[in-house]
């Protein structure tokens, strides 16, 4: 299954040419992930800090293919690409206008005090569902 979330370009989210400036595109696929933690797994970020866990990112890897300008509306697409015992590894595409924006590969540790802790089972079942429901190819 496919997660979708728009973002609307806004003016801080560029440069003087007026497209995204890329460290920007940063902060949305935070956002992104943040929310499918929040819609998805029920497992809202502010729970996890008020239970001294989390989700850090341990890895990113991302491809840039074309520009996003000022007031465009992303298409941001995630994918659950492998859930390990305390790992998640994502897919994310920002999609405008029919054209793929960027491309990233994340890998989240799900932890407590700063150390790898496995995923508490109800979160662990929320996303094996949604990533196991196949509804788009």
């Amino acid at each position: 299954m496919i997660y979708h979330r728009d973002i609307r370009i806004e003016f801080n989210h560029c440069d003087p040419a007026g497209i995204v400036f890329y460290p920007r595109y940063f902060e949305m696929l935070n956002s992104v992930v943040e929310n499918f933690f929040r819609d998805v797994a029920k497992h809202p970020f502010e729970a996890m800090m008020l239970d001294d866990t989390g989700v850090p990112t341990a890895r990113t890897e991302v491809t840039f293919t074309a520009p996003s300008r000022l007031g465009e509306v992303l298409d941001w697409r995630l994918a659950v690409a492998r859930l390990g015992r305390a790992a998640l590894d994502l897919t994310v595409e920002a999609w405008g206008a029919d054209q793929r924006r960027l491309t990233a590969e994340i890998t989240v540790v799900h932890i407590k005090t700063g150390r790898p802790k496995a995923w508490p089972e109800a979160v662990r079942a929320r996303i094996a569902q949604f990533a196991e429901t196949k509804d788009e190819p």
